[in-house]
């Protein structure tokens, strides 16, 4: 069943019904202000840290479902509606909600009356837009009221939902321009730095900013006492819970449109003895606010912000783009999957709706991952990023596992222990060379632990990353896990006294032992990037050095990890096997077969294939593959976390999609197009959009987690958007099934695509030169490069060097076969 459908010449997700299986969503804003919007409204903002600085409430766990948002309420008469159906739920004529790009559209009628809400966050500013226009499809004049209405968040999040005692009675407000601006400035009074304003330019009727007094005495949103009697109260907060509500009498004459536009905005007082007692103390500086406002006071300037924002969006999704017969894979290529890459950019995995924005802030590994899927876009920012991650990571190699993002600094109340981070490192500064060609970054002196007075240059960080492992092997010889991998859930360094005790940890000062076989293919994978990096640098002995590892690695893994017909997931810290034919549940699991087989260990002999065949054979499903076979059913407190879940949920048999298109891509490392499309288009958005009542998620982004065959609600999805899904199937779909791969000294052409697919074609940017990329298929192979020709001249192999002339462009036919 669909709810909707997409609009590929807009770039949009065209939602039909309000009563979506969950609220879908939309991101706005593409540097520091943010807010979340869901199709009926729902929703919140926040400048730069949705922790620290959020403007606006969003109860997560509310009933009714997403029933906190930017409202605008309308009252004809004797009925009250909404343009986005939510919160009063009445029952609209017509509706539509249209997420685009950055905005979103809500389109409703009832009565006789249109009200089209236009929402964005503009460039270069900190506020949000709501840009509503109302139109009388009628013969006769209509007179009716709107009221607007947004809740404050008293700033820190965390405080704002548990500090009640002091919270009641900090809440400050100021009314300007006869109430048509209304400014939150709780914690002014003690910072004196930043404050909030809500504002319409149209003169008002009356406002409010105390939510009791517009919700009513036990009144919730469905129905606030002030839409229903048709009068603000012209309230003012003092304590309790400040809003921010205008209350606009419009009337039209038959056919008759008017546009109102109010703006939620973030201000900072720009005054530099902000600290220093002053008589106008208390008072806010409305200058900058004004300033804020001025730009957006017209339809004429909104309409050109929004025109700005779409021109940013389009010039940045034509970095890449495609062409094929598959119309799904080029709207999830050429739109979707890179736009919810620079989500996650902006966001890692802090703030959505499965996500609070209140505890995580940005992973250390999360960030390394995601930008692998947004390099090409936005190199500048991503070189900032890597350094950003760097500066968290310890003196030995190690690194907090999150940080914040206001302050960058690690966060160290998770603190570090997982040993997979420090080669993300490395798998991101690759990605970004391999992109760019900017070995400079290796030259940028950064900070440990994020003080400036222990830093070296950014290539020390990488040895410090690659060595780590090299000083953390296991009793077998492959890496310590620490406290977990990259399934967070698989704790093995647990024991306990007796069967059914409460259990303990190994800290690293008491030598765990526990190792992971998929550290062991990251290693392998990095670690030769690592040896290409030392080369370009011409450290010879170094990169020597490292490959030996790398090769001794390679022989432990197919010695100690291989199980027979699969790459076993680990040793426990009592040596006994995980992931094994041996163990009675957890027999197989998709993280070892995913990247021993991407760094090819055993490709020659054989064991690569032999994986992807039992992933097949043990671990798929109709909507995807679930991450271990079979399911735990009872809880083992010597695997930790994993078995927590019931059978069938996260990382218990879960369809963990992070992980499929590590599938897909190792299908490509042994030459199978075919499955390698079948494991990438079964979880894929586009493929899956007429299973939306299964699935539930929004059908234009990835979510992290489908419920497994083992779950009663096998194919529900949970934990949309900030996922390194996102990443992950843009790297498999653009690198390795479309085969366009960025290289240290070129652009690489090796598809590896569904036999039934004539080819393609392509535009990528890549360092400053446009491909023009024709691939055919005459001999409908999956794998296999013939010929390559570039500008008319046939070249050995399918390595493009990297062009000179910055702006120019180059035409590439590739023949495969």
């Amino acid at each position: 069943m669909k709810f909707g459908h997409f609009d590929d010449a807009q770039k949009e997700y065209v939602i039909t019904s309000p009563r979506t299986p969950l609220p879908w969503i939309n991101y706005l804003g593409c540097e520091n202000f943010f807010s979340l919007v869901s199709n009926t409204c729902g929703g919140y903002s926040f400048y730069k840290d949705a922790k620290l600085l959020r403007l606006t409430r969003y109860r997560y766990n509310n009933v009714p479902l997403d029933s906190n948002g930017h409202y605008y309420y309308i009252k004809d008469g004797g009925t009250v509606w909404n343009p986005g159906w939510m919160p009063t739920k009445t029952e609209l004529d017509s509706y539509e909600c249209r997420h685009g790009m950055g905005y979103s559209v809500f389109k409703g009628s009832k009565n006789g009356l249109t009200a089209e809400l236009t929402d964005f966050v503009p460039m270069g500013s900190t506020c949000e837009i709501n840009k509503l226009t109302l139109k009388n499809t009628t013969t006769d004049t209509k007179e009716f009221s709107v009221f607007s209405y947004v809740e404050f968040c008293l700033w820190n999040a965390m405080d704002d939902m548990t500090n009640f005692q002091r919270n009641f009675s900090t809440g400050e407000v100021e009314i300007h321009a006869d109430g048509s601006q209304l400014f939150h400035k709780t914690e002014y009074r003690e910072r004196r730095n930043h404050y909030a304003v809500y504002a319409v330019n149209a003169p008002v009727a009356g406002f409010d900013t105390d939510r009791d007094s517009f919700l009513g005495a036990y009144g919730e949103n469905s129905a606030p006492a002030v839409v229903t009697n048709g009068e603000s109260k012209n309230s003012v907060a003092s304590g309790w819970s400040p809003i921010g509500s205008h209350h606009l009498k419009v009337t039209l004459a038959p056919g008759e449109e008017k546009t109102y536009i109010f703006v939620l905005g973030y201000v900072e007082n720009p005054v530099a003895e902000k600290w220093i007692g002053r008589p106008e103390d208390g008072v806010i500086n409305r200058a900058p606010a004004d300033a804020l406002l001025a730009k957006f006071d017209t339809t004429e300037k909104v309409d050109a912000a929004l025109a700005d924002l779409k021109a940013y969006w389009n010039n940045l999704l034509g970095h890449f783009t495609i062409s094929s017969s598959e119309e799904k894979l080029d709207r999830m290529v050429n739109i979707w999957h890179q736009y919810q890459c620079m989500v996650t950019f902006n966001m890692s995995r802090s703030a959505s709706y499965f996500e609070s924005g209140i505890g995580r802030g940005m992973g250390f590994r999360d960030s390394c991952q995601d930008l692998l899927g947004f390099v090409h876009l936005i190199p500048d920012r991503a070189r900032e990023r890597i350094l950003d991650i760097a500066a968290t990571q310890f003196e030995d190699g190690s690194a907090y596992h999150q940080y914040q993002p206001l302050t960058k600094k690690g966060n160290a109340d998770i603190g570090s222990g997982f040993n997979d981070d420090p080669l993300w490192l490395i798998a991101g500064a690759a990605a970004y060379i391999k992109e760019t060609g900017d070995y400079s970054i290796l030259d940028e002196m950064t900070p440990y632990d994020s003080d400036p007075s222990k830093a070296t240059d950014f290539m020390e960080h990488l040895r410090r990353s690659f060595n780590y492992t090299v000083k953390h092997l296991g009793p077998h010889g492959l890496p310590q896990i620490g406290r977990a991998d990259w399934n967070d859930c698989l704790n093995l360094n647990c024991f306990s006294e007796e069967p059914g005790e409460s259990f303990q940890t190994f800290g690293p000062s008491e030598g765990p032992n526990a190792e992971s076989v998929f550290i062991a293919g990251m290693f392998v994978k990095y670690g030769k990037d690592y040896v290409e990096i030392c080369k370009h640098r011409g450290l010879d002995a170094e990169a020597k050095e490292a490959e030996e590892a790398i090769h001794k690695m390679e022989a432990t893994v197919l010695d100690a990890g291989w199980d027979g017909e699969w790459f076993l997931r680990a040793y426990d810290h009592y040596k006994n096997k995980v992931g094994s034919k041996e163990c009675e549940e957890g027999k197989i699991f998709i993280e070892p077969q995913g990247f021993c087989v991407i760094a090819e260990i055993g490709l020659k002999e054989g064991n690569c294939l032999k994986a992807m065949q039992s992933v097949e054979k043990y671990l798929d499903t109709k909507y995807g593959i679930v991450l271990l076979q079979p399911a735990y059913h009872r809880y083992h407190v010597e695997l930790g976390e994993i078995s927590s879940y019931p059978p069938g949920y996260k990382e218990n048999a879960g369809i963990f999609c992070h992980n499929n298109p590590w599938i897909s891509i190792a299908e490509t490392v042994v030459g199978r197009g075919n499955r390698a499309w079948q494991v990438y288009t079964r979880t894929c958005p586009a493929y899956i959009e007429d299973i939306s009542e299964i699935h539930r998620t929004e059908p234009y982004v990835y979510s992290q987690m489908i419920a497994g065959k083992d779950a009663p609600n096998f194919g529900e999805a949970k934990n949309s958007w900030l996922t390194g899904t996102a990443a992950w199937t843009f790297l498999d779909v653009s690198q390795y099934i479309l085969g366009i791969r960025p290289d240290y000294d070129g652009l690489v052409i090796d598809p590896c695509i569904p036999s039934h697919m004539d080819g393609f074609t392509a535009k990528r940017e890549f360092r400053g030169v446009t491909y023009h990329i024709t691939v055919k298929n005459p001999s409908h192979v999956e794998k296999g490069v013939a010929k390559t020709i570039v500008d008319g001249k046939e070249i050995a192999g399918n390595m493009i060097p990297a062009a000179d002339v910055t702006g120019s462009d180059v035409n590439v036919e590739v023949i495969m076969g």
